[in-house]
């Protein structure tokens, strides 16, 4: 049982090295996506090795434990705030190269009352697709950048209107901002993100998420993200677009990690890699939908600006 405990300790070890570190290399990033679950087993170690009474081993696995506990919980304690301005509803929508089945996602945008939608892999097809669904019934304003196939298309649809519509260089994928005229709360720029996988573009990917951090940071005023980062809070690239004047909309209300991916297995979602980020805007609920024809979770977002 104390090799059994060591090797569960180890393992968390792993977890929390590949949370910490800025990898320079394509797999232990994609390792790292999953860094909170290694982190896990630290936990089942520590109690093997007491159960074995392994005293000072249970020392050691105490201390990774402690390592992993201060990594984690924050995740699942609501931060206070508190807003009375006008109430918001976003959702975030990867679309999987347009073959999202439109009536689900307008479905979902009736039933929850959605103000501003925000999808990537957005297609020229499923532009129409959706319109004939009713979405633009229902979120009339819109600016579209989408592709003729692949995952390159990105787009927001409001209910309210539109200005300053921007679509941003230094991306493979679109980014795309614009800027929505909510009646009671004013501008609120809105931005649709989705930086290249790591998967087969690793130098891309870094690259981009520095671009997103610079954009970020040159925001002011109300300001809503929602994107595909293609990382989760494990990748240190992610966690530097926090560390400004943005929060992430389910770390805010204490969600936890919040599973988008991949939707379309039987043993998912695993990982969240669909963001909300917000910037003098407050969450106060965070869940996901089934969106039937891609592989992520819809995110949506009931916020209120502060």
């Amino acid at each position: 049982m104390l090799g059994v405990g060591w090797c569960a300790v180890g393992v968390g070890f792993v977890g929390v090295v590949l949370h910490f570190g800025a990898w320079g290399n394509r797999l232990p990033v994609l390792v790292a996506s999953g860094a909170t679950y290694l982190m896990f087993a630290a936990i089942v170690g520590l109690i093997l090795l007491l159960l074995a009474r392994g005293w000072r081993s249970s020392v050691v696995a105490g201390v990774v434990v402690a390592a992993v506990l201060w990594t984690v919980v924050p995740i699942y304690v609501p931060q206070s705030r508190a807003a009375s301005g006008p109430a918001i509803v976003v959702m975030q929508s990867n679309l999987l190269f347009g073959g999202a089945d439109p009536d689900a996602v307008v479905r979902a945008v009736e039933d929850t009352r959605v103000d501003v939608l925000t999808v990537e892999e957005l297609t020229e097809a499923a532009v129409g697709r959706l319109r004939t669904a009713g979405l633009e019934a229902a979120l009339p304003f819109h600016y579209l950048e989408p592709t003729r196939d692949g995952g390159g298309g990105t787009g927001i649809y409001s209910r309210f209107p539109l200005r300053e519509n921007k679509k941003y260089d230094g991306f493979i994928l679109n980014t795309v901002s614009a800027v929505v005229e909510h009646p009671e709360g004013g501008p609120i720029t809105v931005f649709g993100m989705h930086p290249v996988p790591p998967t087969a573009a690793f130098p891309n990917w870094r690259a981009e998420m520095g671009r997103v951090r610079e954009i970020l940071d040159a925001q002011r005023g109300p300001v809503v993200v929602g994107a595909d980062f293609n990382a989760t809070r494990d990748h240190a690239e992610f966690r530097a677009l926090l560390e400004g004047r943005f929060t992430s909309a389910a770390e805010q209300i204490g969600a936890g990690m919040v599973p988008t991916y991949p939707s379309d297995r039987r043993w998912g979602p695993l990982i969240g890699i669909d963001h909300v980020l917000l910037a003098d805007v407050t969450a106060e609920d965070v869940r996901t939908l089934s969106i039937p024809g891609s592989d992520h979770r819809a995110l949506l977002a009931r916020v209120r600006l502060t």
